[in-house]
């Protein structure tokens, strides 16, 4: 509440002061609460957001098998006996997906 000083109108009546109602529904003092939760919020979601991001991140790099390429075996066979022994872990030596792992080496 606020108090207007009196005052004369145009036509020269005189209104006597008094006390009036001066904040509207979204007023200065309530914007700013506003506007606080909303940053609150916007900062919640995004640490959440990222956090997801580097723990997806984390599990690819902290993978638990071991890089082999095909450059890394002399033969064939070898590549295959590996390959056999945990198809999922290394997965990058059958290039096509036939089963056959490093095709381009000797026997």
């Amino acid at each position: 509440m606020g108090y207007r000083k009196a005052y004369y109108k145009k036509d020269g009546t005189y209104v006597q002061g008094h006390f009036t109602n001066t904040r509207s529904k979204f007023s200065n003092k309530n914007n700013g609460c506003l506007l606080m939760l909303i940053i609150l919020f916007s900062l919640a979601i995004s640490c959440s957001e990222s956090s997801d991001s580097t723990s997806e991140t984390s599990n690819t790099t902290n993978s638990t098998c071991p890089t082999k390429t095909c450059g890394d075996f002399s033969t064939q066979t070898q590549a295959q006996a590996t390959y056999n022994n945990n198809k999922k872990c290394y997965k990058n030596l059958d290039s096509d997906g036939d089963g056959i792992a490093c095709e381009n080496l000797s026997k």
